[in-house]
């Protein structure tokens, strides 16, 4: 079991474009809920898995919302564990190799894919994809399950930009994620990460 570690917030970076806001606020609200010894330990409960890279800076992998959603709380630290090793790297071949490890993820809120070195330095840059929001209350009610395939999210995200217009997921959120739960069940999201069908 990897050891668990605290820094900095600021000093871990994200390695994707874009969470769901509204995800993130809901997660920044519970946060706000508890006491400060509640939050450290609900923070380690949740320690991000992080990769080292050149210089030794630290790149989390996952818990992307909750790593937003505790900066906007104000919170100066959080808990990470390292996955993997990668500062013997030049920045090249390290984003080769986050590649390689489905470590990365470089979609932007429209799920366009840009170049590694398009992605903020701190998780405070992350830019909102509001389908992201609905990847996760969709699962949160049941339409998928959690599978352990990194960045599962991104693609329910995309599949649900493909069929609900984006008019409706910004004007009546909660009416899109209705629409987009029995639609997560369909025939259509067979071969999608997760999909349970009940």
């Amino acid at each position: 079991m990897a050891k668990i570690e605290e820094s900095d917030l600021r000093k871990l970076h994200p390695t994707q474009l874009t969470v769901g806001m509204i995800v993130v606020k809901d997660k920044q609200a519970h946060l706000t809920t508890l006491s400060p010894k509640e939050r450290s330990e609900f923070m380690r409960g949740h320690a991000m898995p992080a990769v080292r890279g050149p210089g030794g800076r630290l790149y989390v992998t996952d818990h992307h919302h909750l790593g937003r959603a505790a900066l906007d709380a104000g919170l100066a630290t959080a808990f990470f564990q390292i996955d993997g090793d990668l500062s013997d790297r030049d920045s090249s071949d390290f984003w080769k190799q986050m590649e390689k490890n489905h470590w990365v993820h470089p979609l932007d809120e429209n799920g366009v894919r840009h170049y590694c070195t398009h992605i903020p330095d701190q998780l405070g840059g992350l830019v909102d994809d509001v389908y992201r929001s609905i990847a996760g209350y969709v699962r949160d009610a049941g339409g998928y399950d959690k599978v352990p395939e990194a960045f599962a999210e991104f693609v329910w995200a995309d599949f649900f930009r493909r069929s609900i217009p984006i008019e409706l997921v910004r004007a009546e959120f909660h009416e899109a994620v209705a629409q987009a739960i029995p639609l997560a069940k369909s025939h259509r999201a067979k071969s999608m990460p997760g999909f349970n069908g009940k």
